[in-house]
């Protein structure tokens, strides 16, 4: 079986090939264009019909529907990111990350926002004084349970 690293670079070959954007390819799989690209980048998995129609999509076989489908072991192998557009989500985070916790707990009360009951959308808003980029994450609230 390919590795997540493998179908990521066939995918990514197979898209710059075909002239495609990733929202495209979202609609091939029928699913949510984050989540598919994230899939892509081997961070999450496919279901057998949206592998099968993400790879049909881009001419892909059958051995990148088996790999699209295999559970991820996810990681993160820098413990700060040096790619510009990533640090700065890293440098908000370390920036507002308190803030997020105090105003969260306040409104919701102690727990956690969960990654796997979880969405996000990316949106470019523009503007006169130069683009924006808008991301919305809407993940489901955990409160901490005692026991």
């Amino acid at each position: 079986m390919l590795s997540k690293l493998e179908i990521t670079e066939s995918i990514i070959e197979a898209k710059l090939s075909k002239g495609t954007t990733w929202a495209a390819i979202a609609e091939a799989a029928g699913l949510h264009e984050v989540y598919v690209t994230s899939a892509c980048l081997g961070m999450n998995h496919l279901d057998e019909s949206a592998a099968e129609g993400l790879c049909a999509f881009l001419g892909l076989g059958p051995e990148v529907v088996a790999a699209l489908q295999a559970f991820p072991h996810k990681h993160w192998d820098k413990t700060i990111p040096t790619d510009p557009l990533i640090y700065r989500f890293y440098e908000a985070v370390n920036v507002y990350g308190e803030t997020m916790k105090e105003i969260i707990h306040e409104k919701f009360g102690d727990g956690i926002m969960s990654a796997i009951d979880f969405t996000m959308d990316i949106e470019k808003i523009h503007d006169p004084k130069g683009d924006r980029v808008k991301v919305t994450w809407n993940g489901k609230f955990l409160p901490y349970k005692s026991w």
